[in-house]
C-alpha cells in the first residue's frame, strides 16, 4: 500500500493544508521530546529510580501507566519502555512544578514557565487534533518556542 492508492482520494486543499501543518507538528514533536529528554536528565541525576519515587505525581503516575497498559492491551507496538513517553505535555509542566527545587537551577522563573507552558499545550490542541493554525497562531507558536528556550538561560 502507498500513499498513491489513497492520496488522489483525499482533496488537493486538504493535502496542501495537511503539508502546513506537518511543519508545525514537527516543531511541537521535536520541542516536547526535547522537554522529556531534560526532565529525565535532570531527574536522573537526582535519583536512578526517579519515577519510582516522590519525583513524580501520583496521579501522573498512574495516568501514564494506564495509557502504557491501554496500548498494550490494544496490541499495537508499545511506542517506548519510558513511562514518561506516556505523559501529555501540560503532565511535563506539572512534573517541572512539582520538583521546582530542582528545575530552578535550569528555568529562570516557575510563574514563566507556567505560563509558557501553558500556551503551548493550548497551541497544541489543533496541532495534534488535525486543525489548522491561524496565521495570528502560527507566530504565537514561534515566540512560545523561542519563550521557552530564554527560560532556560
Amino acid at each position: 500500500m502507498t500513499d498513491e492508492d489513497y492520496y488522489p482520494q483525499i482533496q488537493t486543499h486538504l493535502r496542501a493544508e495537511a503539508a502546513q501543518m506537518g511543519k508545525h507538528y514537527e516543531v511541537f514533536y521535536s520541542l516536547e521530546n526535547t522537554i522529556r529528554q531534560h526532565i529525565t536528565e535532570i531527574l536522573s541525576s537526582e535519583s536512578e529510580d526517579w519515577w519510582t519515587t516522590e519525583y513524580i505525581p501520583g496521579q501522573i503516575k498512574k495516568d501514564c501507566e494506564k495509557r502504557k497498559k491501554t496500548e498494550r492491551e490494544s496490541g499495537i507496538t508499545p511506542r517506548s519502555s519510558d513511562l514518561l513517553a506516556y505523559s501529555n505535555f501540560g503532565e511535563l509542566s506539572e512534573i517541572i512544578k512539582a520538583n521546582w527545587g530542582i528545575f530552578a537551577q535550569t528555568y529562570s522563573n516557575v510563574k514563566a514557565v507556567e505560563r509558557v507552558m501553558g500556551t503551548l499545550n493550548t497551541l497544541r490542541l489543533p496541532i495534534a487534533h488535525c486543525s489548522p493554525l491561524a496565521e495570528d497562531e502560527v507566530v504565537r507558536l514561534q515566540l512560545a518556542v523561542r519563550d521557552y528556550f530564554r527560560l532556560m538561560e
